[in-house]
């Protein structure tokens, strides 16, 4: 489970420092046991992030069943994917 709280908290820590592989190994560092993971938001076609930012969007990923898939449910939530935007 990943609350909303404690991904308001990372997506703050991500806008200060900006969006790169360094933040990506603090956060593991800082979040564990919670997966990163990092690339780019165009990898991620017809999904909904559950937040959006200027410089980034975050999506939540479920990893109970053995198999990723994203989801919106902060409850069966183990991951997050940080999703870097980059100016057309």
């Amino acid at each position: 489970m990943i609350s909303q709280q404690t991904l308001t908290r990372i997506a703050s820590q991500i806008a200060a420092a900006g969006v790169d592989e360094n933040i990506i190994s603090t956060l593991r560092g800082d979040y564990a046991p919670i997966h990163f993971t990092y690339c780019d938001d165009d990898d991620i076609p017809n999904n909904d992030p559950v937040l959006e930012q200027d410089q980034f969007n975050l999506y939540l990923v479920n990893g109970q069943d053995h198999c990723m898939c994203l989801t919106n449910d902060f409850e069966a939530a183990t991951g997050i994917v940080v999703a870097e935007i980059y100016p057309e």
